[in-house]
């Protein structure tokens, strides 16, 4: 495992500085103040909150959109990909199916229910991929990957036609090359699918 020193707020550490005392203090905030919601809908929350760090008093405006969950379904090497409107860039996004956890369900049941209700495939056996925090500070969207080469086509057709314009299988090749040409470019898909890459896809 490679050391990291930890740097003062002025670029260095002194000659006789304690790193390990540094670090514990930056690393044990003091218990965060009240949350002051700015905003709330039924998809986010967004609030206002203060913390002490180190001495220092920070104020944070943090965006909540719950946990989330995805799926990376995989036939003979092809994984399945959906496309759909995204604002942010004014075009179509092709993407592993995922969304929202809902309710009282699971990740592991919400990335199931997303993929069928995106594309109408019924995904079994689902297998954990990776967790991870989509981001640390003003970004609260706690994050849950699956796997799985399980699944049957359901008799009716996805919940939500206008969501997703369609589905196709690409092989997992092709997927990482579209990451690199920027034509699979946001970050819940580019994690997901690299990981299954890096962990040797069938894993």
């Amino acid at each position: 495992m490679t050391s990291v020193t930890l740097a003062t707020s002025t670029g260095s550490l002194p000659s006789d500085g304690d790193p390990q005392s540094l670090e514990s203090r930056l690393m044990s905030p003091e218990p965060r103040g009240p949350q002051q919601v700015i905003y709330e809908d039924r998809y986010q929350k967004l609030y206002r909150v203060t913390a002490e760090v180190g001495g220092s008093t920070k104020e944070y405006v943090v965006r909540d959109s719950g946990h989330r969950a995805g799926l990376v379904v995989v036939q003979q090497g092809a994984i399945l990909l959906v496309r759909q409107y995204r604002l942010l860039i004014d075009s179509l996004s092709w993407e592993i199916p995922g969304g929202g956890v809902q309710g009282d369900e699971s990740p592991e049941e919400a990335a199931a229910r997303e993929c069928t209700e995106e594309t109408g495939i019924v995904c079994r056996n689902l297998k954990p991929l990776l967790s991870y925090h989509a981001g640390l500070d003003t970004l609260c969207n706690p994050t849950h990957l699956f796997y799985a080469e399980d699944f049957v086509a359901s008799q009716g057709k996805h919940s939500d036609p206008h969501e997703v314009v369609q589905h196709e299988w690409v092989p997992l090749e092709s997927c990482v090359e579209m990451i690199f040409e920027g034509a699979i470019a946001d970050s819940f898909s580019i994690v997901a699918l690299l990981s299954y890459k890096t962990l040797g896809g069938g894993l």
